[in-house]
């Protein structure tokens, strides 16, 4: 009898730790979600979802009616967390969201402190896409993407624009200027 009483109270333990156990989202990124906000949060609604931070939209573009360019979302404390770009439908949702703050991490542990090393231990490279000054970097099967300053790269590729640079010439300390997530 005391062995049944024993394992009825491990068993309601075990049950309570799992229930109390909450998973904080809050600095989470994923395809779908960064943080609070998700893929079909609607920008009129970011003062609710960011309660208790500060939003923070481009004034001079909301009063010619076109809508906010730029919102930026900073924590009560002052840190910048996020930089939030609104598509310009007639009921606008987020279509990009820019990672400012360190904390926030992907799924699989990549901030906006990795290297391009980490990337490609933790995903698969779909495209590498040059510009004037950065490489673009997207993922296969993922919303997220990075970008880093062709300064990190070897003198040889820094400056043509037109160059196409593969992975194998991104060196592994790479570190990322921006990380992204690019909804439709």
């Amino acid at each position: 009898m005391k062995s049944i009483k024993t394992i009825l109270i491990l068993f309601s333990i075990i049950i309570i730790a799992q229930c109390t156990k909450e998973d904080d989202k809050t600095f989470k990124i994923s395809t779908d979600a960064v943080g609070k906000l998700d893929k079909t949060s609607l920008a009129r609604d970011l003062d609710l979802i960011y309660e208790n931070d500060s939003v923070v939209r481009d004034t001079i573009q909301s009063n010619f009616g076109n809508g906010s360019s730029k919102i930026k979302i900073y924590e009560k404390g002052g840190a910048l967390l996020l930089t939030l770009t609104p598509n310009t439908d007639s009921i606008p949702t987020i279509q990009n969201v820019l990672i400012n703050d360190k904390r926030f991490k992907t799924d699989k542990g990549i901030s906006i402190e990795s290297t391009f090393k980490d990337i490609q231990e933790k995903y698969e490279i779909k495209k590498i896409i040059t510009s004037i000054n950065n490489v673009i970097i997207l993922l296969k099967d993922s919303d997220i993407y990075f970008t880093i300053d062709k300064a990190q790269l070897p003198d040889n590729l820094r400056y043509q624009a037109n160059t196409n640079i593969e992975a194998v010439q991104i060196p592994d300390a790479a570190k990322i200027k921006y990380l992204m997530v690019g909804w439709d």
